[in-house]
């Protein structure tokens, strides 16, 4: 929880993230995300896309949400064609140069022993930015709708579920924590 203080203080206004060298690696589940989505990247650019269609139920009814192009975005980035994943989604470039600094970050960690961990000091601030991000992205992709169009595409129960799955690991992983946090306190 923020206490008052913090949000008044001008510290965590204009430096809302905290960057420490600790003798622990406070994100393992980055790492492994970041790991997992770097294969994941590396298969569809070997082996193109995947064959089953991964449009959310919005897609359908001609709204493109701020996700739409993101896997075309991450396989075009993967195989070289940067211009053609910031076209698709400019979400995808960042995705994978973030995944490759993470996994950098957990090699320089573990030869080490210290690592390079990262603490939000102000989520109002990093929700604010986000939030304007999200929007900004949102209405890129609306205004490329006719580039993320599919021709030809019918309905398939697969993406609206795939696109599900997230969302519902978030909420376990919330739901989780929040009993582990009031069983400890």
């Amino acid at each position: 929880m923020t206490d008052i203080r913090d949000l008044t203080s001008v510290r965590a206004w204009t430096r809302p993230l905290a960057f420490r060298v600790e003798r622990h690696d406070a994100h393992r589940w980055f790492t492994l995300a970041a790991l997992g989505g770097l294969v994941l990247g590396g298969l569809m650019a070997v082996f193109g896309l995947p064959p089953v269609d991964v449009h959310g139920l919005a897609h359908y009814f001609g709204i493109m949400d701020p996700m739409c192009g993101g896997t075309r975005s991450v396989w075009a980035a993967m195989s070289g064609d940067w211009k053609m994943s910031f076209t698709y989604n400019p979400i995808g470039i960042p995705l994978v140069v973030g995944a490759v600094a993470t996994l950098i970050r957990a090699a320089i960690g573990a030869a080490t022993g210290y690592w390079l961990n990262t603490y939000v000091r102000s989520w109002p601030v990093v929700a604010a930015v986000s939030a304007v991000l999200f929007v900004a992205l949102a209405i890129n992709q609306q205004l490329h709708a006719d580039l993320l169009r599919t021709p030809g595409e019918e309905f398939s129960p697969v993406g609206p579920i795939l696109n599900a799955l997230p969302l519902l690991i978030v909420w376990t992983v919330v739901t989780v924590r929040g009993r582990m946090m009031r069983r400890r306190g």
